[in-house]
């Protein structure tokens, strides 16, 4: 129980045992002016009924304020789960385009490797076509070269024996 019910109770049973030691003067009758007549009644037990009355509205007030917080927040916990699905949702369809940007993305990625690969395969076969073209001609060059060496050194041979000089 809350502190608030517990001072309430406590309050309640105070004023139940003040009523029950003080009976014979709650019910004492005595006179009492009511604004147009004078009334002979006990006036401890109209006070009595007047803060009963009090107590039983003031406890149906609290009732029916309670009953519409509850309500409230009834109806505030609805509302969030219906926004809370809502942005479920809207998570959700955010997370399914951002998955199709990024797929989009690897798709253009490997069109792009594979391009790359293509042009880098095309390139090597390039150079390699222009490399052995190279060696074909350097080859030349050197078979050039080394049949003039020879054709001197035949020369020289049948010319007269002389070394080369360095």
């Amino acid at each position: 129980m809350s502190m608030r019910t517990l001072i309430f109770l406590a309050l309640t049973a105070l004023l139940a045992i003040f009523t029950a030691l003080n009976w014979s003067a709650f019910t004492a009758p005595t006179t009492l002016w009511l604004l147009v007549d004078r009334v002979q009644a006990p006036l401890g037990l109209v006070m009595l009924a007047v803060t009963g009355l009090y107590a039983a509205l003031f406890i149906m007030y609290m009732a029916f304020v309670r009953t519409a917080a509850l309500l409230e927040s009834h109806r505030h916990t609805r509302e969030l789960q219906l926004q809370r699905q809502l942005a479920e949702q809207s998570e959700s369809s955010r997370l399914q385009a951002l998955h199709g940007v990024v797929e989009a993305g690897f798709r253009q990625l490997e069109q792009r490797v594979a391009r790359a690969q293509g042009e880098l395969h095309a390139r090597v076969d390039q150079l390699a076509v222009e490399l052995r073209a190279t060696v074909e001609q350097t080859g030349t060059v050197l078979s050039a070269y080394i049949g003039e060496v020879e054709d001197r050194l035949e020369h020289r041979m049948s010319t007269g024996g002389a070394a080369p000089a360095p």
